[in-house]
């Protein structure tokens, strides 16, 4: 049916598990287009910034139900055709000013953004049956201090008309991770040999693989913890949570000399 989170009319607007899926997939995504215009495409950081990616990263930011005029399938299509032109562009010979640089430093930054959408997804995923969690947001700085107050202990869960939508959004978000790492594996190849990293970044592949599989339930259950009924989102955030652990380990990995 084509991109489907921005439709008005039925059946598209009753289907809330597809739109959730694209919308975590283009989560990803924004983060690596934003990578290969910052960190990729440059060399250091006086250096200017290639001209298609300049164009094409704020494409990809328009809300994803936009479907007035301009729609959002429209302008992202106009981000992915200046992803082209890049493709194009680093691949002549003969073009100096446009380059792909796959350095360690450049890897680990993207890695960075991305455990960081892994780890907001596990939490999401793990409060489908509600958990009392400790505020550590200034644990570790004694010096340190936010702009409100907030409690020591509070009371966090994912509400049951909205579990589904978490559930696909992360696996919208793996499955363009997956993509995304088993590209890194070939571009970065030479990097991970350096660092004996390649082994590490497919086992993470291999973790993203398992978020894949087939869900031969026809609904997405929320079970507790040790029920009766089984709790898809607490599998889906044990796969989430393994690979992001293996992609700090991986960081660290590149990091190091």
């Amino acid at each position: 049916g084509g991109y489907l989170s921005n439709d008005m009319m039925p059946p598209s607007v009753m289907m809330d598990n597809m739109p959730a899926w694209e919308y975590g997939a283009l989560e990803m995504t924004r983060d690596l287009v934003l990578s290969m215009r910052k960190d990729f495409s440059r060399s250091q950081s006086q250096s200017t910034e290639h001209e298609a990616l300049k164009k094409a990263q704020p494409q990809f930011n328009i809300s994803s139900v936009a479907w007035a005029w301009p729609s959002a399938e429209t302008e992202y299509q106009k981000g992915i055709d200046l992803l082209v032109v890049y493709r194009t562009q680093i691949a002549d010979q003969n073009d100096r000013d446009s380059q792909f640089y796959a350095r360690a430093d450049n890897l680990r930054g993207w890695l960075k953004e991305a455990e960081k959408r892994l780890g907001s997804l596990s939490q999401r995923l793990s409060a489908s049956v509600g958990q009392d969690r400790l505020n550590t947001d200034l644990a570790g700085d004694t010096a340190a201090h936010q702009a409100t107050y907030t409690p020591l202990q509070s009371q966090v869960k994912t509400s049951w008309w909205q579990i589904d939508d978490v559930f696909y959004e992360s696996r919208g978000a793996t499955w363009a991770l997956l993509h995304f790492l088993q590209a890194v594996e070939y571009d970065f190849a030479d990097v991970l040999e350096k660092k004996n990293a390649r082994v590490s970044l497919q086992q993470i592949i291999r973790e993203l693989e398992a978020t894949q599989e087939t869900v031969w339930s026809p609904m997405i259950l929320n079970g507790s913890g040790f029920g009766f009924v089984a709790n898809h989102s607490l599998v889906m955030a044990n796969y989430i949570s393994r690979a992001n652990a293996a992609l700090i380990e991986l960081s660290e990995l590149l990091a190091q000399g």
